[in-house]
């Protein structure tokens, strides 16, 4: 399969992201990084907006998620608003408030399960830690993004000879007794405290009895990377979903003067619900949407009509045919990795595609000369949701349900196709510019 140099330069660049965004605030902040660089203004929620026309702007809510927007060429209320949704966050462990004791002088750290992830596949890992802590300081309260490069704890296997049935069977854990990490020894529970509590302290600079609280995730230290015989694939943490967060903004940063206004949404929470400030059940987007509608002197009936003009691309990963599974996909609908961005359906709206919206997305793909698939789930599996249907009932907004094919979703370690990440950034672009 020939790959050209521009897809694997854009390959390598998500594969980048991906490694210096091991938590949703990591990535965010990642995120604008790219956005100053291309000219974006920072806004501030408690200010007030000011915009200029053509004027490019992002909005940073709660540290986890953010919403990028350039105010397009056309007036909104004839030509609505392009918009692509995505998540910061993947499944995974947590960091428990008080996590640190010790067990016959082995040091662990209580956690907690994120969302959906395959526990399995957490254990013999180099992991690591990362998110944010809050700090008292002489001035106030103080957030501090944190990531430890070196690995720091593991989840060791238990021996076969103590589990004969694990390959027969498979690795069971309970989630409250079966991953406490492993990160060091301690005579005691308080002594183990004192070993999280100076480690966090230390990487920060900071006196340890000024940490009040963190968010922290565990995440694996081994880097994204190629393989295939070809290096047709990649491998890495959290593809889902930060290969849509990463093409979305790629589409939007390589669209110049849009018609329309473009907004790139990424959302956390979305593992577990998005029922929160900041995940895209709460009113983050909504709110954005109202400022840019006010600050254009829209009326509320003009407010109506733009929405009604508008698109809204929710972009989340969709699940790849495995061939030594087959029975598990549902016939005729078997999407192969690198052949394109998949159209998402499901008749009992766990999908918010649509005839209509499908259509438009495959419009969308032929005019960028990009390759499209379709997927349904198997009618017997439960299926996986996305920000979706949320947002199409809370907006109003006409939606569609798309993504790159991938295995191993919600594994630590993911695999998808070089050539569809080119592909995906290609159609948003095209969305942007329509």
């Amino acid at each position: 399969m020939q790959v050209s140099i521009e897809a694997r330069q854009r390959a390598q660049a998500l594969l980048n992201f991906i490694d210096d965004s091991p938590s949703p605030w990591h990535a965010v902040t990642q995120v604008e990084q790219v956005l100053a660089a291309r000219g974006f203004t920072q806004l501030s929620e408690s200010d007030a907006w000011q915009f200029t026309q053509g004027g490019k702007y992002y909005v940073v809510r709660d540290g986890g998620s953010i919403i990028a927007f350039v105010l397009g060429q056309a007036a909104i209320a004839e030509h609505g608003f392009r918009i692509v949704g995505a998540h910061t966050d993947s499944p995974g462990l947590r960091l428990k408030p008080k996590a640190a004791y010790s067990t016959e002088g082995i040091a662990q750290l209580g956690v907690e399960v994120y969302g959906g992830p395959i526990l399995a596949t957490f254990t013999d890992r180099d992991l690591s830690l990362a998110g944010r802590v809050i700090v008292k300081t002489v001035s106030g309260l103080s957030s501090h993004l944190i990531k430890l490069d070196q690995p720091i704890a593991r989840l060791p296997n238990l021996a076969i000879h103590m589990n004969r049935e694990v390959n027969e069977k498979g690795l069971a854990l309970n989630k409250q007794t079966g991953i406490p990490l492993i990160f060091g020894h301690a005579a005691n529970s308080e002594a183990a405290k004192q070993l999280l509590s100076d480690t966090l302290a230390s990487s920060l600079q900071v006196n340890a009895a000024g940490i009040l609280s963190w968010d922290l995730a565990f995440y694996d230290t081994q880097r994204g990377s190629f393989w295939g015989i070809e290096q047709e694939f990649i491998a890495n943490s959290q593809l889902d979903n930060l290969a849509s967060c990463h093409a979305a903004m790629e589409a939007m940063i390589g669209t110049e003067k849009p018609q329309a206004t473009s907004i790139c949404a990424l959302f956390d929470h979305e593992e577990v619900g998005s029922e929160s400030a900041t995940g895209a059940g709460g009113s983050f987007l909504l709110d954005v949407m109202e400022r840019i509608c006010h600050s254009h002197d829209l009326s509320h009936e003009d407010k109506l009509r733009s929405y009604s003009q508008s698109f809204f691309i929710s972009a989340d990963m969709a699940h790849a045919f495995h061939p030594n599974h087959a029975g598990s996909y549902e016939p005729c609908h078997h999407v192969q990795v690198n052949q394109g961005p998949v159209i998402k359906t499901n008749a009992n709206q766990r999908y918010s595609t649509n005839a209509a919206t499908a259509a438009r997305f495959i419009q969308l793909c032929e005019r960028a000369g990009v390759p499209y698939q379709q997927y349904a789930h198997r009618t017997d599996l439960g299926c996986g949701s996305t920000i979706g249907p949320i947002m199409a009932a809370q907006l109003g907004i006409a939606t569609v349900d798309v993504g790159n094919p991938m295995w191993a979703m919600h594994s630590i370690r993911e695999s998808a196709g070089v050539l569809d990440h080119e592909y995906m950034i290609a159609t948003l672009k095209q969305h942007f510019a329509s």
